[in-house]
This record gives structure tokens, sequence and C-alpha cells, in this order.
């Protein structure tokens, strides 16, 4: 691999010189566009109530086409999701590849922080279920050494129980002094990686090229015919080696058990994911995902210095190879933890610090907008398509919902005597409201595709749930603001200002019945 000194970059503090007030020109650029746009309709409601009150109109009514858009998105790729879980992935691996499918190994990639043995067993659990050859699945259960003990006396339980069933188990422990490292899940999946690399497919002279790695955060279930499914998929695409796979996550284990606004919150991003899924063009890897081991090893593991692991390795590809890289997208789900903790203000917080945590995904662009700078053999299509997707998408993150729901009265509160004689005055909120009326609409196919992605009632609730169920995505457009667009613009605003993030581990909660 060619040398590319910028592919190890972290934030600005890793550069000098000129290169560094470039890197953290890139920095502020995200938070200053956020903010300043805030300024901007603030600014003009006060001095051009008319050119603010017009725009509202026009941006209320971009954010209705938008919505319908993005909604034929989100059906046509429910519709597929649905189509492949009726489908038997073994039996299509079969009858499409014959005696390829079997050359293909596993490797599962499961960081472990201080979860408890129950939230470990059903993920193993789910694992056994799998309907694969799991004498071709080889299992690295990676532990840090910071959490002690007791996280070792999980990770030898889990093994004792179900080492067995894989071709091989292995136990990792990440040290906690590495140099240049940050305490995260990316560092100990770069430990976990290399120590795979030189106990498992070295040893059992593998091929990396036909070892898939998925890599699960540890409360991270699947379904039946995962295995096969992403198997068909590597076998079907040209250049498997220059992918990513991605499945749909759905924060579905515990759904019945979490709050309200914590559902809403976990189904907003399933529903996201899926839109993604939709337009391959603009997807980017997401929590789980898969690689092959060979395209691993070529772009030198995980990032050991961000918080946005997951997607930052898509990012680090596109650099490494070129522009040469895409993410294939799966229409087949995975199912985790929606948040969960024992209380309801402090469920509140950790979603809240969840989606600030995906929030801070905006270190990506200041890191691939540099890269761009420094690479000249990716095409300018596509460093401008990119790095457009990336700015407009966290911009529309973190400012849309502000200004739909809370700045479109300013006109009327800012312009002025003059303007609130105008007949504009009267019917800007009216208008405002129609339109946002007809956008919530959407609101009800959330409703039927968030009902039918529910694991199944747990006999202790009764069916009258289903009602509340139902209702919760009244509030939906509460939980877009302060569990979306606030931690979003949170986490742009750290990063204009030079307070980097740490990574933050979901604390994962079950209720015993």
């Amino acid at each position: 691999m060619e040398n590319k000194p910028y592919l190890s970059i972290g934030n600005a503090n890793d550069l000098t010189g000129r290169d560094r007030v470039l890197f953290r020109t890139l920095e502020i650029l995200p938070g200053a566009l956020a903010w300043g746009t805030f300024a901007a309709i603030f600014f003009l409601s006060w001095q051009m109530p008319v050119f603010t009150a017009f725009f509202i109109i026009a941006f209320d009514i971009y954010w209705l086409i938008k919505t319908v858009f993005l909604s034929f998105h989100l059906r046509s790729a429910y519709q597929k999701t649905r189509r492949h879980l009726k489908i038997n992935w073994r039996e299509k691996l079969a009858a499409d590849f014959g005696a390829e499918a079997p050359e293909i190994y596993h490797l599962l990639i499961l960081p472990f922080s201080s979860e408890s043995f129950e939230i470990l067993n059903t993920t193993f659990n789910s694992y056994i279920a799998a309907n694969y050859d799991l004498k071709k699945v080889m299992v690295v259960l990676g532990t840090e050494k910071r959490m002690g003990e007791p996280a070792q006396t999980i990770a030898r339980q889990i093994e004792a129980k179900y080492a067995t069933y894989f071709a091989d188990f292995l136990i990792t422990t990440h040290p906690d002094d590495i140099i240049g490292e940050i305490a995260g899940k990316g560092s100990n999946e770069t430990w976990m990686g290399k120590q795979a690399q030189k106990l498992l497919l070295d040893r059992h002279n593998l091929d990396y090229k036909k070892v898939l790695v998925s890599v699960f955060d540890i409360d991270t279930q699947i379904y039946p015919e995962y295995f096969s499914c992403l198997t068909w998929h590597y076998l079907k695409e040209p250049r498997p080696e220059r992918a990513s796979f991605q499945p749909i996550p759905i924060f579905n284990n515990n759904a019945w058990d979490a709050p309200f606004f914590s559902r809403v919150a976990a189904m907003s991003c399933t529903f996201w994911q899926m839109m993604q899924q939709a337009r391959p063009e603009r997807l980017a890897t997401f929590s789980s995902q898969a690689l092959t081991f060979q395209g691993a090893v070529d772009m030198g593991f995980w990032t050991p210095k961000n918080v946005s692991e997951d997607s930052r390795i898509f990012w680090k590809s596109l650099l490494v190879f070129d522009g040469d890289y895409r993410v294939v997208p799966l229409f087949y789900p995975v199912s985790m933890d929606a948040n969960l903790a024992p209380t309801l203000w402090q469920t509140a917080k950790n979603v809240y610090k969840q989606q600030r945590r995906w929030g801070w995904g905006v270190e990506n662009l200041p890191y691939f907008l540099y890269g761009c700078l420094k690479n000249k053999k990716i095409p300018l299509w596509d460093k401008l398509r990119h790095n457009f997707n990336q700015l407009e998408g966290f911009w529309s993150w973190s400012t849309n919902a502000i200004m739909i729901f809370l700045l479109g009265w300013l006109p009327l509160f800012l312009g002025g005597a003059e303007f609130n004689r105008l007949a504009l005055s009267y019917n800007l909120p009216r208008l405002t409201r129609w339109i946002m009326t007809l956008a919530m609409i959407g609101i009800i196919t959330s409703i039927f595709f968030s009902l039918t992605l529910m694991p199944e009632r747990p006999a202790h609730y009764k069916k009258s749930k289903y009602i509340f169920l139902v209702f919760q995505w009244l509030l939906f457009p509460i939980n877009l603001v302060f569990f979306g667009c606030i931690p979003g613009l949170d986490a742009q605003t750290r990063l204009m200002l030079g307070k980097y993030m740490g990574f933050w581990v979901t604390p994962k909660t079950r209720i015993k019945v």
C-alpha cells in the first residue's frame, strides 16, 4: 500500500504548521455552517421579514417534497427486507454457487466492555441458531484490560459454554497503555483483528480474501440466515475485497421494555438506515457491518484514535483505495438493543449521549476533505459527491428540525409592525402548519413499519400496549428536535471549538421478568 500518512489522522492535534491550520478550519466548517444558518435566520427575520417568510415557506415545501421522496425509498427498502427475510439463503447459496460457498469462512469480531453475562448469552444463542455450518465460523471475543477480572470471568464463561460450536474461539485482552490510541471500540477492534490474523487465520492457513469479518456490538443478535445471506452477496460482488457489506440495524432486542422516546429514536435510526440502503450512492458503513479480512489488512484495520470507527473505516477505505470502494447494502437485519436504563431520566440521558456520539461522526468530514486534498488519484466527481453528501447531511441533521418546528414564526416576532400588517404575516403560520401537516402524514407509514418490525409481544405485556406503540409517534417532532437535532448540533459545536469527544459506551440494560 502506498504511504499515505494522512490516513492515521485523528484530529488537528496530529498535525503541525499549515496542515494543522487547514485541518482545524475544516473541523470548524460544519459547526460554523449550522450556527451561521441560525444567525442568518434571526438577522433576516429582523431586517428582511418578507424575504424570510417566503424562504420559510419554500423551505417547508422542500421538506415536504424531501419527506415524500424519502418515504418511497423507505417503502422500497422495507418491502425488499421483508422479501429477503422469507428466503432460505442457505438453499439459495447452494443452488447458485454450489461448491464455492463451503470455501468461505466467517470471523466474528465482538468487542466487549462491561456488559452482563445475560446479554452475551442471548447474543451467542442467536449465533448458534443460525442456519449455517458453524464450523466455518470463528469468534474473537475482545475484552478490555481496564475492565478487570469481572469481564475476564464472563468471557471465560461464554467460551466454556459456546466454543465447541465454532471452528475456533479466541479471547483477547486489549491493553490500556498503547500510545496513540483512545479508549474505545476502534482500538479494541484493531487489536482483535491483529490477534486474529496471527492466532487464527495464519495458523489455519486461510486465504484472507475468503474470510468475511462481521464486526458487531456485543448486543447484536443475528437472524438465522445472516451468514448465508452475507456469503451470497460476497460471492455476487465482482471485487469483494473492495467493498463493505451493510445489514440493517433494528434496535428491537428490548423494544417492548424501552420507554416511548427511546423506541422512537431507535426506530427512526433504523428507518434512516433503510432509506440509505435504498440509495447506495449515499451509503456509508454504520454500526454492524462486514468486510473481507483482506480488505481489513490492506487498509491497516480500524482506526484506534476515533470515536466513530464504524463509519471512519469507510472514509478511510475510500482514501486507501483511491475512491475504489463501495458499500453493498444487505436488505437483511441484525437486532440490537434500544436504550434502556433503570430510570426514565437516565434513559433520556443515555439516548441523548448515544445520539451525540453518532453525531460525532461529523469528525469524518474534515478527515475526508483533508484526505481528498492530499489524494490526487480520487476522481474529482467522487470527491465532490461524497463531500457534498456528508456536509449536507450533517447540516440537515443539526438545523432542519429546529428551523421547521421552532424558527418558522420568527418573522412575526422580529419583523416589526409594518410586516405584521401584511396579509403574508397572517397567512405564514397557517400555510406552514398546512404544509407540515401534509409532511407528517408520513408518520402513518412509520407507525405501520414500526409495528411489523417489533419482536413478538412478551406475555407480561397486554395487547393494549399496541395503542401506545401507535400514539408514541405523535411525539416524533419533539423527538426529532431533542434527540436528533440538538445532540447533532452539540457534536458539531464541540468539534468546532476543538473539544474532542472520547468514546462513550452505551450501557446495556435488560429487564428481568
